[in-house]
């Protein structure tokens, strides 16, 4: 997330909030990217926290209700957020702007409600609603009370998972089970409901003998434990989720009925497991459920041959209710673990990895007890195992086999060319992410080298390099978390090392780099030379007159001309002719993924027409892989530092083609010479300050930066260092230059603007001293013809060195020419101490800031010193006021 984005959100955040005053979004911003990391790598104890909770709740049980109802449902970061709630609570001036707010709300909302109310028109009094229609109402009202709180049916939700995973694999649709898999009451073994067959009534088992009741009632317990209602024991329908119940006769011995009840559990369980191995079975749940309906089939089938074994004992007349108990009890234990985690499986809606999380931590619940803690772990393994499958094809060779939609990387259709077209493609961010709720949580603290590992080793294999980690070791579930954790550190190892070398030594990624620096950063002066002199003609004409083919032949043969025909890469430097001044570049690039973006974009280019220096830019063709560190968005940042210097370097050369062209004066004997010497004096501070600017741009800022991203990217270990490096490298080159900072380069670009006005005035008097030179001395030379020859040579001189002074005296009383020097003097003099005075308030504020370095080498002899002093002084008595 950039800072521009946290910016948004933060701004968005206090809005919603109705938070005001105070130091704004930027407060905030600093501290959130100093403490903010992508994933949850530490654990909350969540009971003081759900404790305190309750205590100031105004309903505690349904406080409790909730969260437990939550915590079966294995809810992510749940206690995390309990604790959080905890700690607001704490809070007394958050509770009261909390409850301010939720005020407010609730009145704009009876307000909202009230005005929409008053649009609908009651029915009349006289009309009555007739018995049938009000039962037909009720009839209706109590059809969508049950349909709103009853879960989906199966099929349904099977048929809703089947579209979803259709729809993002069109080319691989999920295999369907035939319907008669679902539709065999028979073969479910739970409790098929089913007529009472004719014939005479069966025998009250309350009138039989005592000896005969514990046997009917032996029989009727195995049926009822395989999942077959008994004469005497029957089961109760189920409503989605619900657990099953048992109606036992109520004419049985209470001291037996008492010994029933204690074994039903059991059979409530086993309808419980049975229903979720057959619902989870299909294909649509994923291979996770899968694998683990799987073991508990295996289970289950231990549970069975038990079950057949107590029918043997049955038909011999070896087991008694007492022995049946008995037997069943250490079965009992496995039976309410397996439900209970079908249930929670179930509730909680889990798929893939929010399934192993829920089996990792029912595993480390049971710490103390070791049969339980070993059956869950043997679920965990096995359940684990396809989903190890795809996490080992992913890190070890960067390819995602996901059929279901399980694995916690999601790849994501995205073209790689787009790195060069859009500014804001986000590739490598978005072609493969992170889904958060399928994250196992034992693999929590390493999702980020995950992601980064399978990433690394993609980008080698779309460049037709067929990569495999030689440190391939098959992964494993255990509890000993540092198993698997040192197969993914190698993993991520290798694949950091691989593509790093193949985009430093086959891609010559550094290379790429000093060539950019070339051209944008303007690393080769005599290439801009030959450039700007062949090419400073066209680039003085409207943007729309220019031809860019001719402009691509100046730059191949300014190329040529120079010591840049050593670059080997500078064929893929290109022409581009930008649509919008650097102003409104810059805004657009602070605006993407704020509200603001669309109003910039849709905004018209500029209200004035562009000349050729103020739209020219450079281009760079970049091919993947290099693109993902070359991007668009980082050709972009050159680019602006570009057009940033160019046109500096444009408004020297006029400044100093003025300079050349004003020793004519010193010829002339002038009445006047005032506005001569301010004209000059002026033409010298502009000249200081645009060198000036210049060399701290370039030597001050870009050298040294461009110095310690090359060291950093030496000492690189992965792909993302050298990008956060090369990004440091342009952010810090952009803030510095005053690019990040609209108030700066608008106050810079009006003491651009003055400067090439005051060229502009100079030329045009000096081009006219010129055209009444030729003239005069083209008529000195007809009237010598004539008088043959008389006059010597220094008398012509003379006399048009004085004929020219009295000219240049008289054009400048008659334009004004002093008043005019004289505004265009205080005008740069103004805009100069603005732009001084702002620099030192932002070099104050941000002690990271080496703009300060910019007053001192423009105000060296302490020229501007006093009246700097000056401004912040009225500056501070306008804020004490």
């Amino acid at each position: 997330m950039s800072e521009f984005r946290i910016h948004h959100d933060v701004n968005e955040l206090l809005s919603l909030l109705h938070v005001r005053g105070g130091d704004g979004a930027e407060g905030y911003i600093d501290l959130l990217q100093k403490h903010r990391t992508p994933y949850v790598t530490t654990t909350v104890s969540a009971h003081s926290a759900k404790v305190k909770l309750a205590e100031f709740s105004k309903t505690p049980e349904d406080f409790l209700r909730k969260y437990e109802e939550l915590k079966s449902k294995n809810v992510r970061n749940l206690d995390p957020l309990v604790y959080l709630l905890s700690k607001l609570c704490e809070d007394k001036e958050m509770l009261q702007c909390l409850q301010q707010n939720a005020k407010e709300r609730s009145e704009s909302s009876a307000n909202t409600t009230s005005t929409t109310t008053t649009s609908y028109s009651l029915p009349q009094t006289s009309t009555k609603m007739s018995m049938q229609e009000l039962d037909e109402l009720r009839k209706k009202l109590g059809n969508v009370t049950a349909s709103s709180n009853a879960p989906l049916p199966a099929e349904v939700t099977r048929k809703m998972l089947r579209d979803k995973h259709n729809k993002k694999n069109p080319t691989q649709p999920n295999p369907v089970f035939p319907n008669w898999v679902y539709e065999r009451p028979a073969l479910l073994g739970d409790f098929i409901t089913s007529p009472t067959p004719p014939g005479d009534p069966p025998v009250a088992i309350g009138t039989m003998p005592p000896a005969a009741q514990e046997q009917a009632l032996v029989e009727d317990l195995l049926f009822v434990l395989v999942g077959v209602d008994g004469r005497d024991i029957t089961a109760q329908p189920v409503l989605g989720r619900q657990n099953r119940s048992f109606i036992v006769d109520s004419t049985l011995d209470m001291s037996v009925k008492e010994l029933v009840n204690r074994i039903l559990p059991v059979a409530s369980y086993y309808s419980t497991i049975t229903r979720f191995i057959e619902e989870k079975s299909s294909f649509e749940y994923g291979q996770v459920n899968h694998a683990l309906t799987a073991a508990m089939r295996t289970l289950m089938k231990e549970y069975l041959i038990l079950v057949t074994q107590l029918e043997h004992l049955q038909r011999q007349g070896l087991l008694s209710l007492q022995k049946l108990w008995f037997y069943i009890q250490p079965t009992m234990r496995t039976m309410e673990i397996l439900a209970s985690i079908a249930s929670s499986v179930d509730k909680g809606e889990c798929m893939g990895g929010s399934t192993l999380s829920l089996l990792h931590d029912r595993t480390f619940n049971f710490t103390g007890d070791s049969q339980a803690q070993e059956l869950c772990l043997y679920l965990t393994k096995a359940a684990s195992v396809p989903y190890f499958e795809i996490l080992e094809k992913w890190i070890y060779r960067g390819i995602i086999r996901d059929p279901y939609s399980e694995f916690m990387v999601e790849e994501h259709e995205l073209q790689k060319e787009k790195i060069q077209e859009d500014y804001n493609d986000k590739y490598w961010d978005q072609r493969y992410t992170i889904v958060q709720h399928r994250i196992p949580s034992f693999l929590q603290k390493m999702a980020d080298k995950i992601l980064s590992t399978g990433k690394y080793l993609n980008v080698v294999r779309e460049c037709g390099r067929d990569v495999t980690c030689p440190d391939a070791k098959e992964v494993l579930y255990t509890l000993k978390e540092r198993a698997y954790v040192e197969q993914i550190e190698k993993a991520y190892n290798y694949a950091s090392k691989v593509l790093l070398a193949f985009l430093m030594e086959e891609k010559e990624l550094v290379s790429r780099l000093r060539s950019i620096k070339h051209y944008f950063l303007m690393d080769k002066g005599d290439f801009f030379v030959h450039f700007m002199d062949l090419t400073e003609e066209e680039l003085k004409k409207p943007v729309d007159d220019i031809v860019p083919p001719r402009l691509e032949a100046l730059l191949e043969l300014a190329l040529r001309m120079s010591t840049a025909n050593t670059d080997p890469f500078k064929d893929d430097l290109k022409i581009d002719l930008m649509p919008h001044d650097v102003i409104t570049q810059l805004l657009r690039v602070l605006a993407i993924e704020t509200k603001q973006e669309k109003a910039i974009i849709n905004a018209d280019p500029t209200d004035t027409a562009l000349s050729g220096l103020e739209a020219f830019s450079f281009d760079y063709i970049v091919k993947w892989p290099l693109s993902l560190i070359i991007n668009r968005k980082a050709l972009t940042r050159y680019q602006m530092l570009f057009r940033h210097m160019f046109y500096c370097k444009h408004v020297e050369r006029l400044l100093c083609n003025v300079w050349i062209s004003n020793k004519d004066f010193k010829l002339y004997s002038l009445r006047s010479p005032k506005w001569f010497a301010a004209a000059f004096a002026l033409r010298q501070r502009m000249l200081n300050f645009v060198q000036n600017i210049q060399y701290y741009m370039m030597f001050e800022v870009m050298e040294p930066t461009w110095h310690i991203m090359e060291n950093n990217l030496k000492t690189a270990s992965n792909i993302d260092d050298v990008l956060c490096h090369h990004t440091s490298f342009l952010d810090n080159c952009l803030k510095d230059c005053m690019l990040t900072n609209p108030e700066l380069l608008r106050i810079f670009s009006k003491l651009m603007t003055v400067c090439v006005k005051f060229t502009s005035c100079m030329q045009r008097v000096t081009q006219s001293m010129r055209l009444e030179r030729l003239s005069l001395e083209q008529g000195t030379m007809d009237g010598s013809s004539a008088q043959n020859e008389q006059a010597d040579e220094a008398e012509k001189k003379r006399l048009t060195s004085k004929i020219m002074s009295e000219y240049v005296d008289a054009l400048q009383s008659e334009s004004n020419f002093e008043s005019t020097i004289s505004k265009f003097d205080s005008n740069f003099s103004m805009l100069l101490l603005d732009l001084l005075d702002k620099l030192s308030i932002y070099s104050t504020n941000d002690c990271e800031h080496s703009m300060i370095s910019i007053i001192y080498r423009l105000d060296f002899n302490g020229f501007y010193t006093e009246r700097l002093e000056r401004m912040a002084i009225e500056r501070s008595q306008k804020a004490a006021a």
